[in-house]
């Protein structure tokens, strides 16, 4: 491949020296003569740093990846709102009323009923998103189950917000990201009734098939909440751990036993924390908590004062 490319280094003085590439230029240039060898070569390096979203259309080579959270996936073409051709020039006033017409019918050949379902739901997700820190892997799976269930029409009589944050649940359940229907009803400003109605809704009209949350997965958001110590987070694991290897922490309600381990956890590196603060935070009643702390007593033969 070099000896033809220096077939093309003509001059008697050309020594064949090294090769040098010139990624500004996009040319592969001899570095003996100066013999242009080829030009136009595709750029493999990385992309500009951007810090926000106008940077990223100034720098970006590819533009924005395709998205199922994005209301028309982010395959559609946008006419520019700049009256500028492609070298910089402004556009005549014939050509700006031309264009001002495209761009109103354009828009109006967006807006059917149910694209403007999913830009209503996918403003309501992105705020979610934030609120609540969750990775991209759950918003795209919540987009999929959402336009599922919109395509079943599962959103007349019961609103856009109450069926994608029952979908988002749904997400964070298969993907298995600790979220909790009062954590999400909460952030959506939902009565958490409302929500887990519209969730049992979708799961049978989906035919969803989804694993409960295995506690250990919040045991860390929880000792991170009343602010205790490691080895407190350690214990907790290990009572739970044991509580599975046991078997009677089937078919209870995962906060209830993170709740009652975090409880004996803390009882056992006196930490003072009390069963009604655990159980608040956690979102379940210091009944159920009592009651899972003398299970956990018995079953596993612990001693410790309380």
């Amino acid at each position: 491949m070099q000896d033809e490319m220096f077939d093309k280094c003509k001059l008697d003085v050309c020594t064949r020296g090294p090769l040098i590439t010139d990624n500004d230029a996009g040319e592969i240039l001899c570095s003996s003569c100066g013999q242009v060898l080829i030009e136009k070569i595709d750029s493999v390096g990385p992309e500009l740093r951007s810090f926000d979203l106008e940077q990223f259309n100034d720098k970006s080579r590819t533009g924005a990846k395709s998205s199922l959270a994005i209301h028309d996936m982010g395959l559609a073409t946008t006419i520019g709102s700049q009256d500028k051709d492609a070298s910089g020039n402004s556009l005549s006033g014939y050509m700006k009323n031309t264009f001002n017409r495209l761009r109103i019918w354009d828009s109006r050949s967006k807006s059917k009923g149910n694209d403007s379902n999913l830009r209503k739901a996918f403003v309501l997700l992105d705020t979610m998103k934030s609120q609540l820190s969750l990775p991209d892997n759950v918003i795209e799976e919540t987009a999929y189950i959402y336009r599922k269930a919109a395509a079943l029409k599962l959103t007349r009589g019961r609103g856009i917000s109450s069926i994608l944050y029952a979908a988002l649940y749904a997400a964070c359940r298969k993907t298995a990201t600790p979220r909790t229907l009062r954590d999400i009803a909460k952030a959506g400003n939902i009565r958490k009734g409302d929500l887990a109605t519209a969730y049992r809704t979708m799961v049978k009209s989906l035919d969803l098939k989804l694993e409960p949350y295995d506690p250990v997965e919040f045991v860390t958001k929880i000792c991170s909440m009343i602010n205790v110590s490691e080895s407190t987070r350690r214990n907790a694991l290990n009572l739970l751990l044991k509580s599975e290897d046991a078997g009677f922490s089937i078919g209870k309600n995962p906060m209830s036993l993170v709740a009652a381990a975090v409880y004996l956890a803390t009882c056992t590196t006196n930490e003072k924390k009390t069963q009604v603060e655990i159980a608040k935070v956690c979102g379940v009643s210091n009944v159920s908590v009592r009651n899972l702390t003398k299970l956990f007593k018995v079953k596993l033969g612990l001693v410790i004062e309380e």
